[in-house]
């Protein structure tokens, strides 16, 4: 697996949101996609997925520019995005079965996944009679259900009660023994127990990109290290 982002530049309007944003991945690891709101992490993400044009840079993932191949780079890429949308009328087999088939990959798969993320209890309900935790659930499962190179998971605890965070986050660990996961959340716990490395991104630059001891440094703890990064004013 390898990710290669050079020069990644996105303007709306006069806002630049990613300002020649350089990023290297080239190992199985969980990384941490930290910022404050409008920072540019939904941005980069949906860049790298491709549901954003590039207005200049490029992103290479595999060897492979996504803007010249997108439909091979999007088959190894999962993602869940913060809004999980979902098809609330199907039913969680029939759902999975759709989004088996949409990547031309074995239904035998399905089983196997929804027994992974946790799912087997709920697995002949619909997805609209679920709990927010387990559609969180049905969203991982769309993510992985074709083995993606590359997971992209956009606040994947967001909203969920303690248990369920653990249990997701337990999920995430686990893809991520295998997989190369870019997380982007909020909580610095979830950072600590999940992450080898963090990317650091503020009004569109990257203020750091490190390991996560690295990052913490100082520091009392991730929290005030974040606040640190972030309130100290970008150079010109």
């Amino acid at each position: 697996m390898s990710l290669q982002i050079t020069n990644l530049t996105k303007k709306f309007g006069e806002q630049i949101a990613l300002n020649a944003i350089n990023i290297s991945i080239d190992k199985n690891e969980i990384i941490g996609l930290l910022g404050p709101n409008g920072a540019g992490k939904s941005t980069l993400m949906k860049s790298i997925v491709g549901s954003l044009k590039i207005d200049e840079g490029e992103i290479i993932f595999n060897g492979k520019n996504i803007t010249e191949n997108e439909i091979e780079t999007k088959k190894n890429i999962g993602f869940l995005p913060e809004n999980n949308p979902l098809y609330l009328e199907m039913y969680v087999k029939e759902y999975l079965e759709f989004v088996a088939h949409i990547h031309q990959i074995s239904a035998n798969k399905i089983d196997h996944v929804i027994e992974l993320v946790g799912l087997t209890p709920e697995k002949s309900k619909k997805i609209g009679q679920l709990s927010k935790g387990y559609k969180q659930r049905v969203g991982l499962a769309q993510a992985i259900i074709h083995e993606p190179d590359l997971l992209i998971l956009d606040e994947p605890t967001n909203g969920l009660d303690p248990n369920q965070i653990i249990e997701i986050r337990n999920v995430v660990k686990e893809i991520g023994k295998e997989k190369t996961v870019l997380l982007s959340t909020h909580i610095m716990q979830e950072v600590e127990a999940l992450c080898s490395r963090v990317i650091l991104i503020h009004k569109g630059n990257i203020l750091q990109d490190c390991p996560i001891e690295e990052f913490k440094g100082k520091y009392e703890s991730l929290e005030e290290a974040f606040a640190s990064y972030t309130a100290a004013s970008l150079p010109s």
